[in-house]
């Protein structure tokens, strides 16, 4: 797990991760805000991906030809963060689902 933290991006991961122990405190002190905090995740999530593959386009760029083993291995670790955020998306909507029981 440590392993997709690093590669996603330490930097997006780590605040996907408050986002996510917001969510949990959200949960408890504002339950009204855990779907739009889940809902940030995702378009967090989305933000990072995209960024990403602008860097692994400009590489691609300067380098020229290159390998598409390599290339798809760029395209594994920039969604690492969607998915990461869509996770934290989905655990949104079971908090919410849980806190308001309507029957």
């Amino acid at each position: 797990m440590f392993k997709f933290f690093v590669a996603g991006g330490p930097v997006f991961m780590a605040v996907l991760t408050i986002v996510l122990v917001c969510m949990f405190f959200a949960a408890w002190k504002a339950p009204r805000w855990v779907k739009e905090i889940g809902a940030f995740a995702i378009v967090f999530g989305i933000f990072s991906t995209l960024l990403g593959i602008t860097q692994m386009l400009g590489v691609v760029q300067e380098v020229g030809d290159i390998d598409t083993g390599v290339l798809c291995g760029g395209m594994k670790v920039t969604l690492i963060p969607t998915i990461y955020g869509i996770i934290i998306y989905m655990i949104s909507l079971i908090v919410r689902i849980i806190e308001k029981p309507r029957i």
